[in-house]
Formats: C-alpha cells, sequence, structure tokens
C-alpha cells in the first residue's frame, strides 16, 4: 500500500483528475526505465555480441595467440566494416569453448576439428565451425639428431600427453616410419595401440607444454606448432611432419566457432570473410613462419567433418 491510498480523492478537493494520471504516468515512465536499464546491465553481463554505437557492433573472440602481430591489422579491418572486435586471451586450450558455451565470449579461433569434437562429445555440447582458417603441420624437434634416420633403435620420443594431439603425434610418427600403430590406428589413437614389436622407438607422453622442455632428454619430441615457435624452434629444422594438404589432415583444420544458435550470424561470417584478407592471412602465415596452409572449405562441409568425427570419438567412449 502507498503513502497515496489513504488520502482524499482529487474529486473530494474540487480538483481535477488530470494532475492524479500526470503523476502516475512519470512513475510509470520512471519504472519503464529502470526495466530497460536493469535489461541492459544483465545483457552486458550475460556477454554476446551488442550494438555499442550507430550501425557499429562489439563482438568479444576467444584466442590463444593475441599477442600476434596480424590482430592489430584483422581488428583494423573489422573496424571499418563496423565491427569493434575484442580479442580475450586464454592461456589454457580447455577454457575456451566453455566460455563461449556459457555466452562469456561470442566467437573462438584456436581449435582444430578434432579438439571441437572431442569438447562437443564429452560435454554434450553443440558448437559448431562456422569458417576453416589453416592447417598446421604437426613436427618432430630433435637437438640431438638432424634427420629422421638418425634416431636409433630403442630410442625415446617425447608427445603431447592431450588425447587429440596425442593421437595425431603417434599417426605423424608412424608416417616418419618410427613407430607402427596396430590396425593403422586412428585419428584417437594412444600409446597402447603401438605395435612394440613393430616399432623403432618408445614414446613418453607429456604436457604439450612441456615437450620443448623435454629435448635434451629425449632423442626427440612432437611440439605443437605454438610451442615450438615461443621456443625460437626453426620449423625449416624439423625431422618431420605431416602433410596440411593430404586428405588425412581434414580432423586437423582450424575453424572459426560459435554456438549453435549463430551459425548463420552475418557479422560472425563477416569475420571469416576479413580473416582471408591476404593482410591478414598472409601476416599470419608470416607469424608461423610459413608453416601455416590456409584452407578454405564451405560451412557444410567442416559441420559434416564435424558430426564424423563426433560420432567416432562417442563411439569410443
Amino acid at each position: 500500500m502507498s503513502e497515496n491510498d489513504n488520502a482524499p480523492e482529487n474529486n473530494d478537493l474540487g480538483l481535477p483528475e488530470k494532475p492524479k494520471q500526470k503523476r502516475r504516468g512519470v512513475l510509470l515512465g520512471l519504472a519503464a526505465l529502470v526495466v530497460i536499464a536493469v535489461v541492459a546491465v544483465v545483457v552486458v553481463l550475460q556477454g554476446g555480441s551488442t550494438d555499442t554505437a550507430a550501425g557499429r557492433t562489439k563482438v568479444r573472440i576467444g584466442v590463444t595467440d593475441a599477442s600476434k602481430s596480424y590482430w592489430r591489422t584483422y581488428k583494423d579491418l573489422a573496424a571499418a566494416q563496423g565491427i569493434d572486435l575484442e580479442t580475450v586471451n586464454f592461456s589454457d586450450y580447455h577454457q575456451a569453448n566453455p566460455a563461449l558455451s556459457q555466452k562469456q565470449i561470442d566467437v573462438n579461433l584456436f581449435q582444430h576439428l578434432l579438439f571441437l569434437a572431442n569438447y562437443n562429445a564429452s560435454n554434450s555440447d553443440t558448437l559448431t565451425p562456422i569458417g576453416s582458417t589453416y592447417v598446421v603441420p604437426l613436427s618432430l624437434y630433435s637437438r640431438k639428431h638432424t634427420d629422421v634416420a638418425a634416431v636409433p633403435q630403442g630410442g625415446t620420443v617425447a608427445i603431447p600427453n592431450d588425447p587429440t594431439n596425442q593421437a595425431r603425434a603417434l599417426l605423424v610418427l608412424q608416417q616418419a616410419g618410427l613407430i607402427k600403430l596396430r590396425d593403422g590406428g586412428s585419428v584417437l589413437a594412444t600409446p597402447a595401440d603401438i605395435d612394440a614389436a613393430a616399432s623403432k622407438v618408445t614414446v613418453t607422453a607429456v604436457d604439450a607444454a612441456q615437450t620443448v622442455a623435454s629435448l635434451p632428454s629425449v632423442d626427440a619430441a612432437i611440439i605443437n606448432n605454438n610451442f615450438a615457435l615461443d621456443a625460437d624452434l626453426d620449423p625449416s629444422k624439423a625431422l618431420f611432419g605431416d602433410d596440411p594438404n593430404s586428405p588425412a589432415a581434414a580432423p586437423y583444420i582450424n575453424a572459426f566457432v560459435v554456438r549453435a544458435e549463430d551459425r548463420d550470424n552475418p557479422t560472425y561470417h563477416k569475420l571469416v570473410e576479413i580473416y582471408r584478407d591476404k593482410r591478414v592471412s598472409g601476416q599470419a602465415e608470416a607469424d608461423s613462419k610459413g608453416t601455416s596452409v590456409l584452407v578454405d572449405r564451405p560451412q557444410a562441409e567442416l559441420e559434416g567433418i564435424l558430426a564424423d568425427l563426433t560420432q567416432t570419438v562417442k563411439a569410443a567412449k
């Protein structure tokens, strides 16, 4: 009950009704403004792309390499098309997908399709690719040997221990002739699939970030490209690497990823187009010291590859 509920009616005082209605209208207007303000705060807290100024849109993109020079060029080109792009850097690969799912960011660009399939299958999620970027080879490095043939019988090779990179590392070692996997291996291969009697080396699985540090104590190591570049390893000196142009490289296509409900968002698709501008993709290739290979696959094809990989992962669980 308000303080005005017990006041005399305006008609009893010989006053017109209009002043009372005006006050009520003002109060209702203020209430509406409060509701609008609350909704605006909720939208901001929930994340998501938002209209900033007239004709402009803000997009938060999750990445793991925000310090690379091509991001400045990318942001400038996006701004010229009305998109204010904010990079949110993740030092842990496993944080960027939950952040996207929880709407803390709008898009992410850091992972290949097999990594995404593992995440979706493990978390019953439906994050989806909308555009391809590049394939980066996974390579074998050594501080002790200058070619694959020099790796001795019974030698030790370090590989990443996370499921997707571990399986790919084993396939690389098989292609290099250093191990043999039972039944040829798969994108889900583990060290348990190694045919020890038919293999030249043994493997030791370590955290991907520690593969560089392991080089002095092993004959060679499979090292993810970003860690190799951060350690100033020369990609041209790698003993071996898989072929980015091979059909077998499809699971390792890196992609722009969004929530399923945003798969047709025109702003996010515009970001894919801007990335393919030579001023961005060319600089990204230079930042990778020429190791990345740009690929252009249709969204439907990416979704099909992801669906097949997700089924493979689920079947193995």
